[in-house]
């Protein structure tokens, strides 16, 4: 992957206090972001974002780590200039989120009105992520790209 400078984008904050506070939180919403990949109910992608605007305000060093990692570095850009999230990562989502919600009922949550509650919500999540658009979607025709 081609390594790019995006210190343009960068406006630090004159105080140096604040942008070590803006530097913290960067790193915590990108150990969110990490911890999003692994588990269903944390969302990756808006926590990279807000880790993206914290660095913007503190680092142009980790700004451009951020940006050109391999791994959290595309997700960023692709919402950044899209909109939208690949479309392998929307049916990882969406497959993650109906097996931890499916497995929570029927095993964990011992109310029904806690099951019907979880079920809800994960209904709402999993509409909410498929409705996000997905360029690289097969299923679209190649007039809507």
């Amino acid at each position: 992957m081609e390594r790019r400078d995006y210190s343009h984008e960068v406006r630090k904050h004159n105080s140096l206090a604040l942008r070590l506070l803006y530097a913290g939180l960067g790193t915590l919403f990108v150990a969110l972001g990490v911890a999003g990949i692994f588990l269903p109910v944390l969302p990756t992608t808006p926590f990279l974002l807000l880790a993206a605007g914290c660095y913007a305000r503190s680092s142009s060093r980790i700004y451009n780590w951020l940006l050109n990692h391999s791994v959290l570095g595309p997700v960023i850009l692709e919402w950044r200039c899209y909109r939208s999230m690949p479309y392998r990562a929307k049916l990882t989502a969406l497959a993650l989120i109906a097996l931890s919600f499916t497995v929570s009922i029927v095993f964990f949550v011992p109310y029904w009105q806690a099951r019907l509650a979880m079920a809800v919500s994960g209904l709402g999540l999993a509409i909410w992520i498929y409705r996000i658009p997905s360029r690289d979607d097969p299923r679209r025709r190649p007039a809507d790209r």
